[in-house]
């Protein structure tokens, strides 16, 4: 709707759609700017914005799909639903081992039939290969290994909406975050403040009154020895309507952010409101307007109810109305020289994106018959300026340089100015030397190939409007990133929508908002995602270790019975011994592995490409390899058994049968790491896998000592000696991998850096 008519002071407020962190004072006046961006038009309102203050009139121009917010419905309609990077990964390999073990199967078929086998008990080897093949367990551990992840996950802050999203956080190539409340506190803070022409600091942030005030040199004031200072500070908290509220120990705002932030300053220094209040009863006030863009109070003051009138507002503004200036507590007549130093200051700290306002004064003689902006905002003495900024979180600068370090590139998309984002880019680390900044108006302006060429360099996107968003999020997928949004607005749904994983915000954000995203970060802190993003190759990593383990003991079965079939042995495995053995093997030590540690150092690694395969070809070399280990010790196992000892044909078998399942335990130990030894991931950091082992252990003891179970089993009892050899047989694949891992860990360090 465009404004007809307005209040001085009516102002909406305006986040969830442009991203503006304040609110937005309006005009009725008709803007000749042709293509003006959606935050700058200020004589318009908006479907889902809320009036801040004041009061209008204005006329519906658009209804429906053709409001702002119903446009961004149409662009969350337009963008089709997409498979995860795993659904697309684990699609594939389910293909390949369908065809590769249907050949397998189809060959030791055939050679078997050859060798005059019964028909009935060929196929039933066959099929029962075929079974063990497959990892058919491989689905469920996937969808419980995720479920887990997930809880893990909410203890961080993080609550997954949609499973397989949590794989995608660790294959994220990009972070497009927001910056206020997400990379900034929210919460506006005093930096810095011009008092008797010395620029004082103050430490701390957001509205906890704890913090010091120093020089500009860090050299710690006690400002109750700077008469100048205490005045400012004095005067912001008696111009001012906010209170600072205090409860259970934290605090926070009633009112505008800017002024509560003065508050919060003052009480830094000792100087409350309330006391003050009760020091300075209130006279009057002259509320802040966007025509005066000041405010003035006047107040009282014991013993003789003397009046002043406190003003505080834009700098450039308030000092034409200034005639003289207050320094080490006296007042004296203001100079051009004055003047040029106060405006060089203000202009050298709004270069710096902090957000200035100047404060003044005026002792009135007497009281005035009316309380008139005209009459009381002239001849004022200026007092200071007071520099202040929403400051960025703490723990997120760290969060940031995980992010460097783990090769993950982080962007500023925000609707705050371009100046303000750059700064706090700047100081969080996201902007460096040789990065670009866009604003939505510049963005407009380039075409889709030279955006192409550039998105790679632009660390900030500045005053941007939701369809610049998702151009971005877009144009970054196109060019292979698997891109994270975050955002808390209804402005921020598409390009949520569109990105690979959307996260929104779990206090500020929107419903809408909350609807089209993957996961929802419940402390609206951007450390918090960068957590979930380790969590999530963590996960991935796991998913992978027990993928390689299922295939590895699937592989060293195949290679069991076709090889045997090779070479004209006796199958060395009854149907029955092969599937009970996939159970015994595939479900617990797999599911132990599920929730196996975060690796040490796993954020210090590039993300993953997009396009990698499961079995990469240096894996599928080393689950062969491994295979070959365990199939190595069972055939061995089957054949001293039966050609050295002639212990007979079901002795044999026993052997082969418990070395197999021995073998794979053991085995499992090595899935934990490709590279580190055992001993140096520390053997009981998983407790779960240990229990594992010793439970699939006795599962597979039961077998051989239990009378019934070894007629149905068909296998013989083993004497003491019997197990120790085959116990020390079936470590084999553990020791031989940890061996290898030594000499590959030897050549690494040997390569020059």
């Amino acid at each position: 709707a465009r404004l007809v008519s307005v209040t001085p002071q009516f102002a909406t407020l305006e986040a969830s759609l442009t991203g503006e962190s304040t609110p937005v004072l309006k005009t009725a006046i008709v803007l000749e700017e042709e293509d003006v961006p959606l935050a700058d038009r200020a004589n318009m309102v908006y479907l889902g914005t809320s009036v801040g203050s004041g009061k209008a009139h204005a006329v519906v121009i658009e209804t429906g799909m053709n409001t702002e917010l119903g446009r961004i419905a149409g662009m969350i309609q337009e963008i089709p639903h997409e498979t995860t990077p795993l659904q697309k990964r684990l699609g594939e390999f389910g293909k390949w081992i369908v065809y590769g073990v249907f050949a397998l199967v189809v060959i030791v078929f055939i050679l078997e039939i050859s060798r005059g086998g019964r028909i009935i008990d060929v196929f039933l080897t066959a099929v029962s290969l075929a079974v063990a093949a497959i990892p058919e367990g491989l689905p469920a551990i996937v969808t419980i290994a995720l479920a887990l992840g997930v809880q893990r996950m909410a203890k961080r802050h993080a609550l997954i909406r949609k499973l397989p999203s949590v794989e995608t956080l660790g294959s994220a190539t990009v972070i497009c975050s927001d910056k206020t409340g997400t990379l900034t506190k929210n919460e506006m803070t005093v930096r810095t403040i011009l008092a008797d022409r010395t620029l004082f600091c103050i430490t701390g942030a957001g509205y906890e009154p704890s913090g010091e005030f120093t020089t500009e040199d860090q050299r710690p004031v006690d400002p109750a020895a700077y008469p100048g200072l205490m005045n400012v500070l004095r005067s912001s908290v008696l111009c001012n309507g906010a209170q600072l509220t205090e409860k259970g120990g934290r605090y926070g705002i009633i009112g505008d952010p800017t002024e509560g932030a003065l508050l919060t300053a003052a009480a830094k220094a000792g100087l409350w409101k309330d006391a003050l209040e009760k020091e300075y009863p209130f006279e009057e006030e002259i509320p802040f307007d966007s025509e005066r863009k000041r405010m003035t109070i006047v107040r009282s003051h014991a013993p003789n109810d003397a009046l002043t009138a406190y003003v505080k507002g834009d700098p450039d503004v308030l000092l034409r109305c200034c005639t003289s200036i207050e320094e080490q507590g006296a007042v004296r007549p203001l100079t051009d020289a004055d003047k040029e130093f106060i405006l060089e200051k203000n202009a050298e700290l709004a270069n710096r994106a902090l957000r200035l306002l100047a404060v003044a004064y005026r002792k009135l003689e007497q009281k005035p018959d009316e309380y008139q902006a005209s009459s009381l905002e002239k001849d004022l003495t200026f007092a200071g300026l007071i520099a202040m900024i929403d400051p960025p979180r703490e723990e997120v600068k760290h969060a940031i340089a995980a992010c460097a370090s783990a090769g993950i590139r982080p962007v500023m998309i925000t609707g705050d100015h371009k100046s303000t984002a750059v700064a706090i880019a700047r100081e969080l680390g996201i902007a460096t030397e040789g990065s670009l900044a866009l604003s939505g108006e510049e963005l407009d302006q380039l075409d889709d190939e030279t955006f192409a060429r550039q998105v790679a360099s632009v660390a900030v996107y500045a005053r941007v409007a939701p369809a610049h968003k998702l151009r971005v999020v877009s144009t970054l997928r196109g060019q292979g990133e698997v891109v994270a949004m975050t955002g808390d607005g209804v402005n921020d749904a598409p390009a949520i929508r569109e990105a690979d994983i959307g996260v929104a915000m779990g206090i500020t954000g929107t419903d809408v908002t909350k609807e089209v995203s993957d996961m929802v970060v419940t402390d609206d802190n951007f450390a918090s995602i960068v957590a979930a993003v380790e969590e999530g190759r963590g996960i991935y990593g796991n998913i992978m270790k027990f993928i390689h383990y299922l295939l590895s003991c699937n592989a060293g079965e195949i290679l069991v019975m076709f090889t045997a079939s090779l070479v004209g042995m006796p199958p060395p495995l009854l149907p029955l011994h092969i599937l009970w053995v996939n159970l015994v093997t595939d479900g617990l030590p797999a599911l132990a592995l599920g929730v196996d540690p975060v690796t040490p150092g796993i954020m210090q690694r590039p993300p993953r490409p997009p396009n990698e395969r499961i079995l990469s070809k240096e894996r599928l070399s080393l689950i062969l390899l491994q295979g070959s280990f365990i199939a190595f010790c069972s055939l061995g196992a089957f054949w001293y058994m039966l050609y050295v000892r002639k212990a007979g044909i079901e002795s044999a078998r026993t052997a082969a049968f418990m070395v197999l399942a021995f073998a794979q335990l053991f085995h499992a130990f090595n899935c934990r790491s490709q590279k580190e030894s055992l001993f140096r991931l520390a053997v009981l950091s998983n407790k779960k896998l240990i229990a594992a082992f010793l439970v699939s252990f006795s599962l597979q003891g039961i077998i051989v000592t239990l009378p019934f179970l070894r007629t149905v089993f068909k296998v013989v009892p083993l004497g003491p000696a019997d197990w120790l050899a085959l116990i020390a047989v079936s470590s084999f694949p553990l020791w031989a991998m940890e061996a290898l891992k030594f000499i590959r860990r030897r050549k690494a360090s040997e390569l020059p850096e």
